[in-house]
């Protein structure tokens, strides 16, 4: 491994999401992740990232059978005693993140137990408590309380540093209902803030970091409304050419992207997603799309699925614009009260130039046609890739 990188310690109960969680952070599919009755980390593995200045240690899951209770325990302890053993402040461990399941809303006191005898090498070591599978507000607030209530009693308290909610990645509810990821820029902004000087990186580094992040994230948000909107667009007898049918799909797809680029939803910005609704249901966005289709000569499929491909299309042009939008509000470069520029850019996203991908698109779609590939074929439309 390189030098004077900082160390970060995952710790948690199995399936909490480390994996899960640590892949979203860098951005890449390092860490294995499924569904099972044990762990999918059978052993402590390091993880790094050129783009960032922090290791990520996965490490087994803590277990909730007697048999192998503690297993995860000792093979933290046996791990951290012989990194310390090499004498290298390389070797420290700078930061901790112990996962919370947000879904459980219970933290019982011996897996706090678990977590202090694992670190017992790293009495006064940051912790940031990452409440994972964050899916619902009011449930963040009653489990930031319940992490508080949980480590008051505890004697490394003062080493709490921050409760983060998080959704690492976006959460299909149904075929049209979806959250969209939180809390990632956050955690990453206090992971950086809590390590220590010498280690911490350059603020315009992690910024950048956090602004690819931040693209990604909001592109997989973009395709799971696009398959929200295709699902919707394929329901037999809805006229498409009414687009008020999406407003559902897109006022949560225009809320998604703004919350991960920290753009809040106020008076202030009313007008703005007023605006952008209004373009995808009733403008710019589904008139042209609408209407480019119903020219298109030679159509081979049938009404359902051209209705699905023009819904999804409506759908992935206005997240495209959304994206751009909200990123350049969020760079500080453009205001929520820009409402013309706001509005030449979604009309600019519905170009002669993508009717014609899209049209394109339209030959490798059939009756047989799976909603995978119908989205697939959008997004390859629409974002070039």
């Amino acid at each position: 491994m390189s030098k004077e990188k900082g160390n970060v310690l995952v710790l948690g109960n199995s399936g909490v999401g480390k994996s899960t969680l640590i892949n979203s952070v860098f951005g890449e599919e390092v860490a294995k992740t499924g569904w099972g009755t044990t762990g999918t980390t059978p052993t402590i593995t390091v993880y790094e990232s050129k783009k960032v200045n922090f290791r990520l240690i996965d490490t087994m899951g803590f277990e909730p059978t007697i048999r192998r209770k503690y297993k995860a325990v000792r093979e933290v302890q046996k791990w951290c005693k012989a990194r310390a053993k090499d004498d290298l402040p390389d070797n420290d461990i700078n930061a901790i993140w112990f996962c919370v399941d947000g879904t459980a809303r219970k933290l019982f006191v011996d897996t706090i137990d678990m977590l202090l005898k694992a670190t017992s090498m790293w009495k006064k070591t940051p912790i940031i408590v990452v409440i994972t599978k964050s899916y619902s507000n009011t449930d963040r607030q009653a489990n930031i309380m319940m992490v508080k209530e949980a480590f008051s009693k505890s004697k490394r308290s003062e080493c709490v540093k921050a409760i983060i909610p998080v959704v690492a990645q976006t959460y299909e509810i149904n075929d049209s209902t979806y959250v969209a990821p939180e809390g990632i820029s956050e955690l990453i902004d206090k992971t950086n803030e809590v390590l220590p000087e010498g280690i911490r990186e350059a603020e315009k580094i992690i910024q950048d970091f956090k602004l690819s992040r931040k693209r990604a994230l909001a592109h997989s948000v973009v395709g799971t409304a696009t398959a929200a909107g295709v699902t919707v667009g394929a329901v037999p007898n809805i006229p498409i050419a009414d687009g008020v049918i999406l407003t559902a799909v897109e006022s949560t797809l225009i809320k998604s992207i703004a919350s991960i680029y920290g753009v809040k939803s106020d008076d202030k910005s009313k007008e703005m997603f007023d605006t952008l609704i209004a373009a995808g249901t009733a403008g710019a966005a589904a008139k042209a799309i609408i209407s480019a289709f119903k020219l298109i000569p030679g159509i081979n499929v049938a009404a359902s699925v051209l209705n699905a491909v023009v819904a999804g299309s409506i759908v992935a042009a206005l997240g495209e614009g959304c994206l751009y939008i909200f990123e350049q509000i969020s760079l500080g470069k453009k205001s929520v009260s820009d409402i013309e520029w706001i509005k030449k850019v979604i009309e600019e996203k519905i170009s002669p130039e993508l009717i014609k991908k899209l049209e394109n698109a339209l030959k490798n779609i059939s009756d047989t046609s799976s909603k995978g590939e119908i989205v697939g074929q959008i997004m390859k439309a629409v974002f070039g890739k």
